[in-house]
């Protein structure tokens, strides 16, 4: 399938004009990344280290914060990254005025979705909202469709779902984007979803895989065809991508499924291409893998994602602790793009969870004993300490006893004999505020203890 005439006229003309009329080089950025992402890697690391001596040089002389840890550390703009502090969500909220640069122009309040219980305010400058328009729209490109195509987006973010006024809801008519609250999930919200794709006939959908994987499932369920709905790929993001939830998709849809990983706050730091491989978007982005100490570690080991936002200058985003697990490649995508690669994402901190013994293990060990029971249609684990984890559990009806002793006993091999194991029968699991559904919450300090010991042999998600 092919775009339409109407589709180079939004990409050509109309959306470069709502860029520029917002004062956004997004164009000219795009055009400069469709370039560098054939140079060789070794070229790219090249512009990475000039670009981030121009940025340190900036960010040194202009930002309040920053000034005063340069000259406290004895630092210039030379200064080799790791040598900087890293940069925590406390840490922005105890100086979210001396973070903002003294030469920046109108900047733009955001608020992180607070999904780990952590919501987090801060500022966005024009450069910052041009590259990051850019560098999705690059990636969206990969996979054949492009800015003007349909597009359905079932997404919870309140910043989104609350600029719905008239202009913005003609612009995304003009655009043909369509946005849905992924919040509200019912079966009768669910069936006017299942409506509305066969109705508009999206050639790509964006959203959590939760919410899109719970939209494919509704739909075999309710023997709904989706396979002929138009739908070309289905950009995933915000969550961990599970293979179940993929393969959901994909078969519903009878489409291809593009993993990305970013961040309201850090930014969309790595997009998927058609060859699988997740790349960084590193002409801007500088992602380092650290120990629970903030140590950096080699290529290859898993550790925590901090990242370096080379477009942040207004309010600037280094060595940022994102709280999620992943290991950076050194292997050559397929597709000849020089752009770096994420191997694995893990999920968050708060997505790995501890045995009674100390052992931790990544949260797939306690989704797959539950969701391979028949009957169960959604959970939610919560591992309230060493010894005590609860299940929010929704099943069908007649969801017989036995079945709830085979969680049971699945989660105690798991977790340890001696582990309180507590499953609480519910009608719905709320999502978080941002709308994300998260299928594990441990509030046992993870990172204090260091992440990856133990992970089962089919825990990597796709990428």
């Amino acid at each position: 399938m092919t775009s339409d005439w109407y589709t180079p006229v939004v990409s050509g003309v109309l959306f470069p004009f709502h860029e520029r009329l917002k004062g956004h080089d997004t164009v000219q950025r795009l055009r400069a990344l469709e370039r560098s992402q054939w140079w060789t890697r070794e070229r790219i690391a090249g512009l990475q280290r000039e670009r981030l001596k121009q940025f340190l040089t900036r960010v040194s002389a202009n930002v309040p914060y920053y000034r005063a840890v340069f000259e406290r550390l004895g630092l210039d703009a030379s200064a080799e990254l790791e040598t900087l502090p890293l940069l925590t969500k406390q840490l922005i909220r105890d100086n979210l005025e001396d973070l903002k640069s003294e030469t920046a122009g109108v900047l733009t309040p955001y608020n992180t979705g607070g999904s780990t219980g952590e919501p987090l305010q801060f500022f966005m400058g024009k450069a910052r909202k041009s590259h990051d328009v850019a560098a999705k729209w690059r990636a969206t490109r990969w996979w054949g469709v492009d800015i003007g195509d349909p597009e359905l987006v079932v997404w919870g973010s309140p910043v989104e779902l609350g600029a719905q006024d008239r202009v913005c809801e003609l612009r995304d008519r003009v655009f043909r984007t369509k946005l849905v609250s992924a919040f509200e999930m019912s079966e009768e919200r669910l069936d006017e979803l299942v409506r509305t794709i066969q109705r508009m006939r999206p050639r790509m959908l964006f959203g959590y895989p939760s919410s899109l994987a719970l939209i494919a499932e509704h739909s075999r369920e309710r023997g709904f065809d989706l396979s002929d709905a138009g739908v070309e790929v289905a950009f995933v993001t915000a969550e961990q991508l599970f293979e179940h939830q993929e393969e959901a998709i994909r078969q519903a849809f009878s489409c291809r499924v593009a993993n990305g990983y970013g961040g309201r706050d850090f930014g969309f730091a790595a997009h998927e291409c058609p060859e699988g491989g997740l790349h960084l978007s590193a002409e801007d982005i500088l992602v380092e893998i650290v120990d629970r100490d903030g140590g950096v570690l080699p290529v290859g080991d898993e550790g925590e994602i901090v990242v370096t936002h080379l477009a942040t200058s207004d309010f600037p985003f280094i060595r940022y602790r994102t709280g999620d697990v992943g290991v950076l490649s050194e292997r050559a995508c397929a597709c000849g793009r020089g752009l770096p690669l994420l191997e694995a994402l893990r999920g968050r901190t708060t997505d790995f969870i501890v045995a009674a013994d100390g052992t931790v293990m990544h949260a797939l060990a306690l989704i797959y004993a539950i969701r391979d029971v028949p009957g169960v249609r959604n959970f939610k684990i919560v591992q309230e300490d060493l010894h005590h984890t609860r299940v929010l559990l929704v099943a069908e009806t007649g969801f017989s006893d036995s079945k709830t002793r085979e969680i049971e006993n699945g989660l105690s091999q798991r977790l340890g004999s001696g582990v309180r194991i507590t499953i609480e029968r519910v009608d719905e699991i709320p999502t978080t505020r941002a709308g994300k559904h998260r299928y594990v919450e441990s509030r046992v300090d993870v990172r204090a203890r260091g992440v990856g010991a133990r992970a089962p042999a089919s825990s990597t998600p796709t990428p």
